[in-house]
């Protein structure tokens, strides 16, 4: 079982401007004020952007990502606008993903660092 998932960043303030809103569409909101780190959860923390502990720079992983359910297709759909609204760029529009499940609803973005991350839902609206 997971306790929470971190990526990281070289920027924490261009990381905030990015994920608060992106957090907030998805049901999560910022947990803690850190200088260092960005903590996202609903009671505890689950997500967390932080600069690197061992003081290297970030950078993103081949074939990581991270996957938030979405409420609905709207909310996917809703993802994916804002996240490249917010500087991300796109890793897979919003859409059924019959490789993995009929009703498999994902989007797949990369953050200013390059992490990917995805918001999916298995409504079929």
């Amino acid at each position: 079982m997971l306790h929470h998932v971190s990526v990281g960043t070289n920027d924490v303030a261009r990381a905030r401007a990015f994920y608060d809103p992106l957090m907030a569409l998805l049901g999560y909101r910022s947990l803690r004020d850190h200088p260092h780190s960005l903590d996202y959860g609903v009671t505890d923390v689950v997500f967390s952007v932080e600069t690197p502990v061992d003081g290297a720079p970030a950078s993103a992983g081949n074939g990581i990502h991270i996957c938030f359910v979405a409420a609905d297709r709207g909310a996917v759909d809703g993802f994916h606008r804002l996240a490249l609204e917010l500087g991300g760029s796109d890793a897979g529009p919003p859409g059924v993903r019959p490789q993995y499940d009929d009703h498999y609803y994902g989007a797949f973005v990369r953050d200013p660092d390059g992490n990917k991350i995805e918001a999916v839902t298995f409504s079929a609206r």
